[in-house]
């Protein structure tokens, strides 16, 4: 549904952003976008919302081109939604009203009845005649989703939609959304930096590095086989260890203390996780990372090995 054709973007005419992306997204898919802080996430979802006139390059939905604010005197597709990160509400009204705001007044029933549904998805039932102004970031960012979803657009584009809630909240939430969005069958393109966005929910993964793509597949293909360090670092920390004259990446669950092997280092120190311990090392004058279940002393030498997986 969405056709993304060798688009090319930049601020000012000697300063490329986005430099010959094509991608396709199909009706309710998720698409996760994902780069370090600075590298067009943010860009990219304009772009295909039709904020920004691109240098190269078409943007499609369906047989609809999206054109940019060159073309429409008011830019930004009607069909699509984008939440950014500044939310733009409504701050003296409340939350029931700011989510009500797009809903057509000629029928008040399914008006409410489509706003106790959103509020339930954002699980702020409890707020809905809150006053936007007394909320936190957290929950005016559960709003704003909220109103992005109320006329249910073909297409949700989400802005770090998860930045400012708590891992209390948090979790909940985006199971609630994306089954939400999967029920309805609402595509949706994420721009994030939390790997639980693509791992869990995203059908297709993008990784930008240096103004390019330089992934797009699924993020389980992605996750087990990373090209480059730069994505595997976007998961977890990674290791570079040479083995037979090749560079292997590895992350710290895939490296494991033995008895005896080729591999000696000498511990660094040792971080507590929850659920394990992350074990730094000295490695052929190169840090290396890896699980264990307990700490382990510092100085004292250790061997390890790889793990298949």
């Amino acid at each position: 549904m969405l056709h993304v054709q060798n688009i090319s973007f930049g601020y000012y005419k000697n300063n490329i952003v986005l430099d010959d992306f094509t991608f396709t997204l199909n009706e309710g898919e998720h698409l996760c976008i994902m780069g370090e802080s600075g590298c067009g996430k943010s860009t990219l979802l304009k772009a295909v919302y039709g904020l920004l006139d691109l240098q190269k390059g078409t943007i499609f939905w369906k047989k609809k081109q999206i054109l940019g604010p060159e073309f429409h005197l008011v830019p930004g597709m009607d069909f699509f939604k984008y939440v950014a990160q500044d939310f733009d509400l409504m701050p003296y009204i409340s939350v029931s009203e700011n989510i009500k705001k797009f809903l057509s007044r000629f029928y008040p029933e399914e008006s409410e009845r489509r706003t106790q549904e959103l509020l339930q998805v954002i699980e702020m039932t409890a707020f809905e005649h809150v006053k936007v102004k007394h909320l936190s970031g957290g929950q005016k960012q559960r709003v704003a989703i909220a109103r992005a979803l109320a006329k249910e657009p073909q297409l949700l584009l989400l802005d770090e939609p998860f930045g400012q809630i708590d891992n209390f909240k948090k979790n909940t939430l985006r199971r609630n959304l994306f089954h939400y969005l999967k029920e309805k069958k609402i595509a949706c393109i994420v721009a994030t930096h939390d790997k639980n966005d693509a791992l869990s929910f995203a059908d297709t993964l993008l990784v930008i590095h240096q103004k390019k793509m330089v992934a797009c597949a699924s993020p389980k293909e992605i996750y087990k086989n990373p090209t480059k360090k730069y994505i595997a670092a976007l998961f977890d920390d990674v290791n570079e260890i040479t083995i037979n004259r090749k560079i292997v990446l590895l992350y710290p669950h895939q490296i494991k203390v033995v008895e005896k092997s080729d591999l000696k280092a000498t511990i660094i120190n040792s971080y507590f996780k929850g659920f394990c311990w992350l074990i730094e090392v000295e490695y052929k004058n190169r840090k290396v990372f890896f699980n264990h279940f307990e700490a382990l002393k510092k100085g004292e030498n250790v061997f390890f090995s790889l793990r298949s997986s």
